[in-house]
């Protein structure tokens, strides 16, 4: 297995090409636009296609398009870009195609600014589109995941017919780190349901309108079925120190990063404390932070949103713990000693 420095965006475009994407439609904005420039360097290189549209929208339809011929097919973007695409994702939902959608967060509202945050959160992991749609979403913390989290996101995308999402902030897409390059996936399912240029396609067709409202509602009611199994088989996370922890701290991302570094200073200081982090934020690890609930004092929930992940884990837990909060938000991301003080602050709150 052989091993390259490359930044977090970059890659994205290496695990979607070693995954067997060969369409790629975007449109660049900071802080993604390496994954644009890295998709048009390398996807003609291995005969793929690389197009950059004219705008999000075009950029989601296109997607919507090589989809349904049965191509493995993504497209990327940043915060205020996304909301664009977000029509465009519900479209791919109710018409069941499979897809990969990458968003590097940066500061918002509005443009905001191009640091780092967690703020798509509610927008990617609730639905941002209209009607009634989940997709899984996936939540890397370094160039590693960005890669093998891209190469799941296709598979996943094939295994359920439908969009999948891999969130990161902007501080994952920039940083750079050797990454270990898998092998590649060589062999792609059948899609008997694709549209294809020969008569034998004639029946398939790709629509996400249902005009009847019992014909509508079946068709939410299967795809919640659907849901349901995803719920069931592919909730993942990462455990960090959570053997004896008495206290519990939940993170994902650059942030789930440094909050490693103060637990182990906070271990070192007779804290038993220990994280969970999500790498599926949809479905979210509802069951493990029950669990966890049951042998922990109280929980600190540390973002570069405010308080979007606190609000999942309160329901996950019913609420029968303390949950404290640690937010920083316009591009600012937590230091070590400010996630030690606010695991600090939460002892003495709890006890």
């Amino acid at each position: 297995m052989s091993q390259e420095l490359m930044k977090g965006n970059e890659a994205v475009v290496l695990g979607a090409l070693l995954a067997g994407c060969r369409s790629y439609f975007g449109y660049p904005i900071t802080p993604a636009s390496e994954i644009a420039e890295t998709a048009a360097k390398l996807f003609p290189k291995f005969g793929g296609t690389f197009l950059q549209a004219e705008s999000e929208v075009a950029a989601i339809n296109m997607v919507y398009g090589a989809a349904s011929t049965g191509q493995r097919t993504m497209t990327a973007s940043s915060s205020p870009g996304i909301s664009l695409k977000m029509e465009g994702i519900s479209y791919c939902a109710g018409s069941e195609l499979p897809c990969v959608v990458v968003d590097i967060m940066r500061g918002g509202p509005g443009l905001g600014n191009i640091g780092p945050e967690q703020s798509d959160y509610n927008q990617m992991v609730k639905g941002g589109g209209h009607g009634n749609y989940r997709m899984p979403v996936l939540a890397p913390n370094g160039a590693q995941e960005m890669c093998d989290l891209t190469m799941l996101a296709f598979e996943l995308a094939d295994k359920y017919r439908n969009p999948v999402a891999l969130i990161a902030d902007g501080f994952i897409g920039q940083m750079m780190e050797p990454v270990n390059v898998p092998d590649p996936v060589r062999t792609l399912p059948e899609k008997p349901w694709a549209v294809k240029a020969t008569g034998e396609s004639r029946d398939c067709l790709i629509s996400s309108i249902h005009l009847n409202h019992n014909e509508l509602e079946a068709h939410i009611e299967h795809l919640y079925e659907k849901y349901a199994e995803i719920e069931k088989n592919e909730t993942r996370y990462e455990e960090y120190r959570l053997d004896d922890a008495e206290y519990v701290t939940v993170a994902y991302g650059i942030v789930s990063r440094v909050l490693m570094t103060a637990i182990d200073q906070a271990r070192a200081a007779g804290i038993k404390v220990g994280m969970l982090r999500p790498i599926t934020l949809w479905p979210f690890p509802v069951k493990e932070l029950d669990r966890l609930s049951r042998q922990a004092k109280g929980m600190l929930v540390a973002e570069c949103s405010k308080g979007m992940l606190v609000d999942d884990v309160k329901l996950a837990i019913e609420c029968r713990l303390p949950v404290q909060l640690y937010a920083r938000n316009g591009g600012n991301i937590p230091s070590a000693q400010e996630l030690y003080d606010a695991i600090l602050k939460l002892t003495k709150i709890v006890g």
